[in-house]
């Protein structure tokens, strides 16, 4: 009863090759299963499971950075930081036109050099915020910039 393996498979899955009496040679093909039935009897290993659970979260995360709109907490911080100043510039500005020589010194702004131009607003106290006792150099910079954009 001890057979080995190639003798319990049946003739239609070995491949033989034999010479029968009249000198012709026959071969047995083995079956070759299609796509689908290999597709339906594979199995994934644990090399390949833990390599595509690492291939889709790189993915994820590319995906997500660049396309979803992530951002990482310094990036938010900054964002905020910028909307901040951008929302107390509009302040600035608006104390600026409260200003009763607000002609005048528009006109001298616009005169400055650049980097003169937010120590100026700063100056005027254009740029320190209700409740705050010294203003604010970023709001002082982004307020310099609005102001320029206005007509004399």
């Amino acid at each position: 009863m001890n057979q080995d393996k190639v003798s319990k498979l049946s003739d239609a899955e070995k491949k033989v090759r034999y010479e029968d009496k009249t000198g012709s040679k026959n071969v047995n093909l083995e079956y070759k299963p299609s796509y689908s039935e290999r597709w339906d009897n594979a199995r994934a290993t644990k090399k390949v499971v833990f390599w595509f659970a690492v291939a889709a979260i790189i993915l994820t995360l590319i995906a997500g950075f660049n396309f979803g709109g992530w951002v990482t907490g310094g990036t938010a911080q900054q964002m905020t930081q910028d909307a901040v100043v951008q929302r107390l510039s509009s302040i600035c500005v608006a104390q600026f036109d409260q200003d009763l020589g607000k002609i005048q010194k528009l006109r001298e702004l616009k005169g400055m050099k650049t980097y003169q131009r937010d120590d100026y607003v700063k100056d005027q106290g254009w740029a320190t915020m209700p409740g705050d006792e010294e203003p604010d150099l970023k709001v002082a910079d982004t307020c310099a910039k609005h102001l320029m954009q206005l007509s004399q």
